[in-house]
């Protein structure tokens, strides 16, 4: 028709950036590198690259890597986290996995129950190639002993966290790694095959006196094995002791006795320890976070001790476990002598209007605060949170026995309050929580109207670390219409006879995400 043909493009060319036009009084006009392919990230430092991976998911920097040679040698350098499946197969591939990630601080082993896990001589390996390692996360690694151990301690003496939990070595290789890592900061030990009874106590190591700042026991047989490691941490900040067997009374008087001055968390979960035992502690006068979590033969007496000696104390959870021994006399004097209260959780606890009141009116910085499992919670309370909580953010009220007239008093007060959660509280109805919504425009309202039999207020160490500020849905709950009747039924009866050990209530991991999101908006600001 007249019309010139038309030419075809190489394919090659159809992602070539076409140099700028230059506009001059004669025309326009294009330079001569017109067609010709250019990669403008060349012109990219490598650690401005590497810093612009960070940002990116797992899949993203795998599918980046695989671009061009520089980009996957920026990728693999600037990788300082890695985790492996610590099966014995890859023992041939760890050379070739450490060349390209040879910048690796913070590595993780973990091997499920089935397989064979690697060895010493594999550990030993990745000590030699890793030295820039400053974390190490051992997980079922059954087949590493403490010759391995006490091998990797000597080449990496650059490390400051350790966490081993599931594995078979002993106090030996605990003894080496306080010995030559003299920079550890954490020690995180759970179900250690190799602490037993009659097992060789853990010695304090130069660490202890340097640089250990937390511990972490998790169901040991012989825990007390730790005693003098604990009290020689002369810097330690952080000791949590969960579902360790044996009387710990004495451990806790001992550490109370040293008068550790840097002590500010204490975490004490399903352990033998009576009131005895929160009395040395209170002797630990800066303690600032305390979790006193299924501890039947703790009272008023002992909880009354630490608040009249720790006057700093922010953050105080209590699941009484139902026993009833611990109520409005303890927190009255909580309320009394420690005014920096900024998160209370009690679960199990019958704490009345009485005990409320005071710590409203005293604790003026009380920020977040959960109620669970309490048949002493009642709408006069909720109205007295109401009116006197001026600070508060945050709200879950769990399994008490409040109505719609609770929740409509939260209308008028808590000015500061961003989010509210009720759950498993019969007299609720979803007809306030839209009413709520519609007062208070910019208030979050999660509220679960269902009655679901056989509740539990148990608390749990949690896992540490979702994000997000829901609260999760309880273990071995489900949802709706997919739970049966009698599914129902059998779990409550379960729960019944088992003391209520099956499930876990996740609140104090929600407060934990939540304390984390804002120490992380803080950071960035």
């Amino acid at each position: 028709m007249g019309q010139t043909p038309s030419t075809a493009i190489d394919p090659s060319d159809r992602f070539n950036i076409l140099s700028p036009a230059i506009v001059s009084n004669d025309g326009v006009e294009f330079s001569d590198e017109l067609g010709k392919a250019r990669d403008f990230t060349g012109d990219l430092p490598d650690d401005c690259l590497a810093y612009i991976f960070q940002f990116l998911g797992s899949g993203d920097r795998k599918r980046c890597s695989l671009v061009c040679k520089r980009w996957l040698r920026v990728d693999g350098g600037s990788r300082y986290r890695l985790s492996l499946n610590a099966q014995s197969e890859i023992l041939s591939s760890l050379p070739s996995v450490f060349s390209r990630f040879d910048s690796v601080a913070k590595l993780a082993l973990r091997c499920d129950r089935k397989s064979i896990s690697l060895d010493d001589d594999a550990l030993v390996l990745i000590s030699l190639r890793c030295h820039k390692l400053t974390r190490l996360k051992l997980r079922g690694c059954r087949e590493i002993t403490d010759h391995g151990m006490v091998a990797f301690a000597q080449n990496c003496k650059t490390l400051k966290k350790l966490s081993c939990g599931s594995c078979m070595f002993g106090a030996k290789a605990i003894n080496s790694v306080l010995d030559h890592c003299k920079l550890l900061e954490e020690l995180s030990i759970k179900r250690l095959r190799g602490i037993h009874d009659g097992a060789d106590p853990i010695q304090p190591g130069a660490a202890a006196a340097l640089s250990l700042k937390s511990i972490c026991l998790k169901e040991l047989v012989n825990g007390q094995s730790f005693e003098p490691l604990v009290i020689a941490a002369k810097k330690l900040k952080t000791l949590k002791i969960i579902r360790c067997l044996g009387d710990w009374d004495k451990v806790l008087e001992i550490i109370g006795n040293e008068k550790n001055d840097s002590l500010t968390e204490i975490h004490l979960e399903r352990l033998q320890v009576s009131d005895v035992g929160l009395a040395a502690i209170s002797k630990c006068s800066s303690i600032e976070n305390l979790h006193i979590v299924k501890t039947p033969e703790c009272s008023n007496i002992g909880l009354t001790c630490v608040a009249e000696k720790c006057s700093s104390l922010q953050k105080l959870h209590i699941d009484g476990w139902r026993s009833n021994r611990i109520g409005d006399e303890a927190l009255i004097a909580v309320a009394k002598h420690c005014p920096d209260l900024q998160e209370l959780v009690l679960i199990g606890v019958n704490a009345t209007h009485l005990s409320l009141t005071a710590i409203a009116c005293s604790c003026q910085k009380l920020e977040r605060l959960a109620l669970c499992g309490s048949g002493t919670i009642g709408d006069a309370e909720m109205a007295c949170i109401s009116a006197k909580c001026v600070a508060l953010k945050k709200l879950c009220i769990k399994g008490c026995a409040i109505s719609d007239l609770g929740i409509e008093a939260l209308a008028w007060g808590c000015p500061s309050l961003v989010k509210i959660k009720v759950k498993k509280c019969r007299g609720v109805s979803g007809e306030v929580a839209e009413w709520l919504k519609e007062r208070r425009g910019s208030l979050v309202v999660n509220l679960d109207a269902e009655v679901v039999d056989g509740l539990d207020a148990s608390v749990s160490d949690g896992g540490i670390q979702e994000s997000g500020l829901e609260f999760p849905m309880m273990a071995g709950q489900e949802n709706g219409a997919d739970a049966s009747t009698n599914g129902l039924g059998r779990l409550s009866f379960f729960r019944m006879k088992l003391g209520l050990f099956a499930g876990r209530n996740l609140v104090p991991c929600a407060f934990r995400r939540w304390s984390n999101a804002e120490s992380s908006s803080n950071e960035t600001l």
